[in-house]
């Protein structure tokens, strides 16, 4: 069993390898369903997802599933973000893990955009005026993790993405896979690969896609209902790849104190249809209940306003408390992150997190 382990994160590397066309930018904006890159959870975006090698509950289910493992009882957390604040942008995530047996766990969560109100157009009338609607999309997971030994954490997760507007929408699957492993005197180094938003193209259907047309003959005019056909469009299939180091900072008499801890955080994000980024964070912990951390989000181009692609300037930044509150050592958390923005007004995440 032992022999068979070793050979799991070479066999999974080469299986990303094999099916990943990285950082190409001419692919840039030929994949839809981008809603999956979005980090819904606060203690993630704090660090702008750096720490994919060493995450752990639910919020592993976006960085690196096999994160999920660690929980051995119930955990519940739920947060809220303001996407791009001054867009009215709203993203609600929920999730739920429950240990399973004495190594395994299942877990199930919810992501849920609301992209506010757009007014409804016509090509008679491109200025609107003819009311609003509310485009919806929602990404449904659930998910296996096992640990396979002290060292080496394993998970799969299942995605159901949903995208829809009045009368059209598009519905496809997704899958993750990842696997963490755990080394060190101390259990200090954390190293991760992981596999993201692989999956069958999507495309739209519905009466939405429909129109009426004029058709004139001889004698006659009349209206025929024609249907357009949509275009698939692909999932933005991504690699993670991280790593992760504990600095114990102060020493008891047993040898080591874990009552002030500083965590250095790296991950490279090989993507398939955008450039790849370079994500690097640091947390602090006192006994675990207080965190505070910071995070540098990285891809080419992206600290010159005229060559950045994207929202985000870079930085980002975020705390949490957590404590106990009985005597089995279940634990309430409140979660708060900030990733900077140019232009709107930043994105801010809040969470509420209960261990159970």
């Amino acid at each position: 069993m032992k022999m068979k382990l070793k050979y799991y994160p070479v066999f999974f590397a080469a299986l990303c390898s094999m099916g990943l066309q990285a950082g190409n930018p001419e692919r840039i904006g030929q994949a839809g369903a981008s809603q999956l890159l979005i980090n819904p959870y606060a203690r993630n975006s704090g660090m702008v997802g750096s720490n994919s090698a060493k995450v752990r509950g639910i919020e592993a289910q976006f960085l690196n599933i096999a994160g999920t493992a660690y929980t051995r009882k119930t955990e519940l957390l739920f947060n809220r973000s303001n996407w791009l604040q001054g867009t009215d942008i709203f993203i609600n995530s929920f999730g739920l893990t429950q240990g399973i047996g004495e190594t395994g766990t299942i877990g199930f969560g919810v992501v849920s955009i609301n992209a506010g109100k757009i007014d409804i157009t016509t090509e008679d009338q491109p200025e609107g005026g003819l009311g609003t609607y509310n485009p919806s999309f929602y990404n449904i997971s659930l998910s296996y993790a096992k640990m396979f030994s002290d060292n080496i954490y394993g998970g799969v997760n299942f995605k159901l993405v949903s995208e829809q507007i009045p009368n059209a929408s598009a519905r496809g699957m997704a899958i993750d896979a990842g696997i963490q492993y755990h080394t060190g005197k101390y259990d200090q180094i954390h190293i991760g690969i992981a596999l993201k938003n692989w999956g069958p193209k999507m495309h739209y259907v519905g009466d939405g896609l429909s129109r009426q047309v004029n058709v004139n003959s001889i004698n006659n005019t009349y209206q025929l209902t024609v249907n357009n056909r949509s275009g698939a469009f692909e999932l933005p299939t991504l690699v993670n790849i991280g790593a992760s180091y504990d600095l114990y900072l102060t020493r008891d008499s047993s040898g080591l104190s874990r009552k002030h801890r500083l965590s250095f955080n790296g991950t490279f994000t090989s993507n398939s249809f955008t450039y790849d980024n370079g994500l690097f964070g640091l947390e602090y912990a006192w006994k675990d209940m207080l965190m505070v951390r910071g995070g540098l989000y990285t891809e080419k181009g992206i600290f010159s306003e005229s060559t950045r692609r994207t929202a985000f300037t870079g930085p980002a930044g975020g705390i949490t408390f957590e404590v106990p509150f009985n005597e089995k050592k279940s634990t309430i958390g409140l979660d708060y992150s900030y990733r900077f923005t140019n232009p709107f007004g930043g994105t801010h995440t809040f969470g509420l997190r209960l261990n159970l």
